[in-house]
């Protein structure tokens, strides 16, 4: 079946089988990796200080219901909030990014926690259009013990992506050393929008990266549906074995592992703005919130070697630039969707796993940047089973954050954060 421009698709069942795609010019700049033979998993289960008691079983979940939205951390008030990530050391902290440049930390996770200057990079951050900037932050997975964390920002002359290393500061746990830098990957951007911006490390321990298509409108270089360019896609990487320069391995298990013409680093492509992903921190599944064009926002489940179908498909949609020679076989649909009549950009969350909203338990909730609307859904594998909206507030819906503990925040471009109550 081909794109004409007026149709509308129904999920599919069985497997993803990725489409081909060809080549256009390269869009990374980056040291050459090596490809290693690693064990699959490498880690099978949640680190401990983020495993989540699992609640007494139900012989069916709890039918969701509408919460409230109350401020937290009354000390905590920033502009242009972007990401927010908690400690796995057993102190407590968490780290709080904005867009600027600047990562703030708060001592603790209770009201009256104070916060710190952690690290400015603000000089070597290009946020000149509004899409760029310090995006996306991540812990290394044993922080506790070598004090390494990652961040993605936008820098500019040229204009790029970069992915880089960080080490704590040796005199206190409480400030980063800017000089410890270490660039692992940059990815040339063309335009100032679409940048992604989320990593995260996955319960397999590999670092995965959100790539927008690189900007402008309608995909105009094709990105999307081009596994040779990294653009449009979710990564994922070894960063455990980085030598002074940086290098990074290529799990051998990624899907286009070998594949001549495609980028082996691609763990999912057809993406178009994938703004906030995460990890089921009790089954691993992994939720992407990906922005529209025109006309719908999309939630995604993504798995292995998935083509989410941009820019062929927006949401369940034939894409209106696409031409009537654009298969639409082999596309993974989003398993939700909704119209400019829900907001404009969508904001990826979290599947809710902790203890004060059982209602929401195991029910993966996100929102909308322009409305302040948050829905949550239920999937149960193959389908939702259901789906509401929980609130309704004037909240910018930046990004979301994950306590360890399951609870989820909500940060607010608008300089603070909230929480949900019952």
């Amino acid at each position: 079946m081909t794109c004409n421009g007026s149709e509308t698709l129904t999920q599919p069942s069985g497997d993803v089988q990725p489409t081909p795609a060809g080549p256009t010019p390269q869009t990374a700049l980056i040291p050459t990796p090596v490809i290693v033979d690693v064990p699959l998993p490498r880690a099978t289960s949640v680190p401990p200080s983020q495993v989540i008691p699992t609640p007494v079983p139900q012989s069916e979940p709890a039918p969701l219901q509408p919460v409230n939205v109350a401020r937290v951390f009354p000390n905590v008030s920033f502009d242009r909030m972007v990401d927010m990530i908690f400690t796995n050391d057993g102190s407590d902290r968490a780290f709080l990014a904005l867009q600027s440049g600047q990562i703030k930390v708060l001592d603790s996770t209770g009201e009256d926690a104070q916060v710190h200057e952690f690290m400015d990079i603000r000089s070597r951050v290009g946020d000149r259009g509004n899409e760029e900037g310090l995006l996306g932050l991540a812990l290394d997975p044993d922080f506790s013990a070598n004090g390494f964390f990652y961040t993605y920002y936008s820098a500019a002359s040229p204009r790029r992506s970069v992915i880089s290393r960080f080490s704590v500061s040796v005199d206190t746990p409480d400030r980063a050393d800017p000089d410890s830098e270490l660039v692992i990957m940059e990815v040339a951007q063309p335009f100032s929008n679409h940048n992604g911006g989320q990593i995260r490390f996955g319960p397999d321990g590999f670092l995965y990266i959100s790539l927008g298509d690189g900007g402008s409108r309608g995909d105009p270089n094709g990105n999307g549906q081009n596994r040779s360019s990294l653009l449009g896609s979710i990564l994922r990487i070894d960063v455990s074995g980085l030598d002074s320069l940086g290098r990074y391995a290529i799990p051998d298990d990624n899907p286009f592992v070998g594949n001549p013409n495609d980028r082996g680093e691609i763990w999912a492509y057809g993406l178009r703005n994938p703004w906030r992903f995460s990890f089921d921190p009790l089954t691993g599944d992994l939720w992407v919130g990906d922005v529209g064009q025109n006309s719908f926002e999309e939630i995604d489940l993504v798995n292995r070697g998935g083509n989410y179908g941009w820019n062929v498909m927006e949401g369940l949609h034939c894409y209106a630039l696409a031409d009537g020679t654009r298969d639409q076989s082999g596309l993974a649909l989003p398993v939700a969707e909704y119209d400019r009549g829900g907001g404009c950009s969508v904001t990826g969350g979290y599947v809710y796993r902790g203890s004060r909203l059982p209602q929401l338990f195991g029910a993966y909730v996100y929102g909308d940047f322009c409305s302040g609307k948050i829905w949550a859904l239920r999937h149960d594998g193959s389908r939702v089973t259901e789906q509401m909206m929980i609130a309704d507030t004037s909240l910018r819906i930046s990004s979301f954050a994950q306590t360890p503990s399951g609870e989820i925040f909500i940060l607010s471009f608008d300089e603070k954060i909230y929480h949900f109550t019952p």
